[in-house]
């Protein structure tokens, strides 16, 4: 199949999903909060990308030509309040406040990100997040009065997710594998639990995908290279349908455990052969206890986790 190029083609491949009479009705009964990765636009794109003259695949080589008409589709597609169908400005991070028990802070990692690479650097002032949107994640948390501050993360924090479409070694993610103080966008992620630390922010939970399999990682600073930080939770789910992917490995600055996964030990299994995965999260009305499951696709539940409320460290 052709690739997206053209604001038309980038409106046709949500249009080809809506064909699908089970979508529409998972739409029409399940409230949804979205954000955006690299596959509405390209696999692992950043901002300033060029595509390489060698890739016919594609007559536009700008990427970020090509992430403006995604941008527009999606807005068109997914109701936003913060990003409006066509209007110049916008953005895809916000916070959702469900009540007095949730606020649910989606993020970007993607519009404004540095470029890929292996993540060495011990300077990184732009990171994943970008300068303004880590200080607006900073403001709305310290912020939040809910009981729970869920960060919706479009990729992982701990788990090593390499790049070679670019044919170099590069890091689409955070992690790059070196188990050390941070370096590259870790520098930004140890600023902002740092931050969350020492201004005493209770309750946050760290929700992600993009890895292809599910995992539970609880992060610990006697385990870490930094250990600035109070203890988290890092829960990961999917694919809900696409090819499933090994278990990434774990990279020790923030000091993860992976206490639970289950992921296939061969690339891109279909979906066909299982390893098919979404997350459930509930808040208890009286306790304000957060339990969170992983569970298969048939909906048995593999992994169970709860959460006591009130505390600034999991």
């Amino acid at each position: 199949s052709k690739v997206a190029e053209t604001l038309a083609e980038f409106r046709g491949n949500f249009r080809y999903n809506l064909l699908d009479e089970n979508l529409r009705r998972f739409n029409a009964r399940v409230p949804s909060i979205v954000q955006w990765d690299d596959h509405e636009v390209r696999n692992n794109w950043y901002p300033g990308q060029v595509i390489a003259a060698t890739d016919d695949r594609y007559t536009e080589k700008s990427v970020d030509v090509l992430a403006a008409r995604a941008r527009r589709a999606f807005a068109e597609y997914f109701p936003v309040s913060t990003l409006r169908p066509g209007a110049r400005e916008g953005r895809v991070h916000r916070v959702l406040r469900q009540g007095p028990l949730l606020d649910v802070f989606v993020l970007d990692m993607r519009t404004y990100r540095n470029a890929n690479s292996p993540g060495g650097q011990t300077v990184d002032p732009q990171g994943i997040l970008g300068r303004e949107q880590l200080e607006w994640l900073k403001r709305e948390l310290a912020r939040s009065r809910a009981v729970w501050k869920v960060i919706a993360a479009d990729m992982p924090i701990g788990l090593v997710v390499p790049d070679a479409t670019e044919g170099a070694p590069n890091i689409e993610a955070i992690a790059q594998g070196d188990p050390g103080a941070p370096l590259g966008r870790e520098l930004q992620i140890a600023e902002l639990l740092r931050f969350v630390k020492h201004r005493r922010i209770t309750g946050t939970v760290w929700l992600t995908a993009d890895v292809h399999h599910t995992s539970a990682q609880h992060y610990q600073p006697s385990r870490a290279a930094f250990d600035d930080f109070e203890p988290f939770w890092e829960f990961v789910s999917g694919p809900l349908n696409a090819g499933a992917f090994p278990a990434s490995e774990l990279d020790g600055t923030f000091g993860p455990e992976r206490v639970f996964v289950k992921a296939p030990t061969a690339s891109n299994v279909s979906p066909a052969g299982g390893y098919q995965f979404f997350g459930e999260v509930d808040i208890d009305g009286d306790s304000a206890e957060m339990t969170v499951r992983l569970r298969e696709q048939d909906g048995t539940v593999l992994f169970t986790k709860v959460l006591r409320p009130g505390r600034v460290g999991q």
